[in-house]
């Protein structure tokens, strides 16, 4: 990874990604694609989410990730924290309907909790906080690689209907959208690896308006449907507060579990920023996969929390550089750069 000066405002930042989906958003709520429109965005949403997984497939350096298994208990304990832990806290969201939250709203909750960890933010945080780089990029990696498998799959499981169950139509949009892209940039990883290292910015830009595209799409469908009327300014506050207690219960935890557990400082920091974070770019387009017209509102949830954890680990993350770091704790650092 390049050595390049990381970045971070003493104030507390929203995403600018964040500000661009939400004016996508505004753009769906003024002008949404219907009619024709909606079959064009629709058709070009589908070939975005492909071709965003076979991009993932095409950069994965499977020798990369098989060389990390070295550090297997650390990698594991992230899982467990984001394909268990935090679908048992979504499961026991249910018992905030219909007092708390709508039907919708919780499952978009547990939709959220679904969806695999970070890679950049996780490796940028665990940076700042001096802890262990190499493992947060491992375990960043293997959650998204797991999660290409896993969220689907708990998705019909534990979304049943509304998240398109066992049958056969959603199964086979899984795997054509999703998992033959994948596999298929692995094929391909060999010959194309090297172009897609050299234009790793512009095809982040790619990335990026790929989801653009699937945001807008979504909340197209959802305004069309007409079931924007759900969501008051209540409810919003509501899943809000609900979000920030998620948010609470999975950083404590990721970082006194990890204790528990025998971990040291270095490998702390990683499972807390690792096993805490969800990640808004594979979960917006599994969503329009799985949800269909209701996209719109299964993405929300994921949209706010996506914020409030950058805004709450980036401050941990400063206080945990400022902590005395004995000697022997010392890691190897790389400077990197959220973006």
């Amino acid at each position: 990874m390049s050595r390049r000066t990381l970045k971070l405002p003493s104030w507390l930042p929203i995403d600018p990604y964040i500000l661009a989906l939400i004016g996508t958003v505004v753009l769906a709520a003024l002008l949404p694609a219907s009619g024709t429109a909606a079959e064009v965005a629709g058709g070009a949403s589908t070939g975005a989410v492909a071709l965003l997984f076979f991009l993932y497939g095409a950069r994965l350096s499977t020798a990369e990730a098989l060389e990390g298994l070295r550090h297997w208990r650390l990698h594991l304990t992230v899982l467990v924290c984001t394909f268990v832990a935090f679908p048992l806290l979504g499961l026991a969201g249910k018992g905030l309907v219909p007092y708390v939250l709508t039907p919708q709203l919780q499952e978009g909750l547990l939709f959220l909790c679904l969806v695999p960890s970070t890679i950049q933010s996780s490796i940028a945080f665990t940076s700042i906080a001096r802890g262990n780089v190499p493992a947060a990029i491992c375990a960043g990696s293997f959650s998204s690689i797991a999660g290409i498998l896993l969220t689907p799959l708990l998705a019909a499981l534990l979304l049943g209907g509304s998240g398109g169950g066992f049958s056969a139509d959603a199964l086979l949009k899984i795997v054509l959208q999703l998992l033959v892209p994948f596999f298929a940039g692995q094929v391909l990883r060999r010959w194309i690896g090297g172009f897609l290292a050299r234009h790793k910015k512009v095809l982040g830009y790619v990335d990026r308006g790929s989801i653009l595209l699937v945001v807008y799409t979504a909340f197209s469908e959802g305004m069309v449907a007409g079931i924007w009327h759900q969501v008051t300014p209540a409810r919003l506050g509501a899943l809000l507060a609900t979000e920030a207690v998620l948010l609470a219960l999975m950083l404590s935890l990721t970082w006194y579990g990890a204790k528990r557990l025998g971990f040291g400082r270095g490998d702390r920091i990683a499972i807390q920023f690792a096993g805490s974070k969800k990640s808004l770019a594979a979960g917006l387009p599994m969503a329009s996969v799985l949800f269909g017209a209701h996209a719109s509102l299964a993405v929300l949830p994921l949209m706010l929390f996506h914020q409030m954890q950058l805004m709450v680990c980036a401050v941990i993350a400063k206080r945990r550089a400022r902590d005395p770091l004995p000697t022997s704790a010392a890691v190897p650092q790389e400077t990197v750069t959220v973006g």
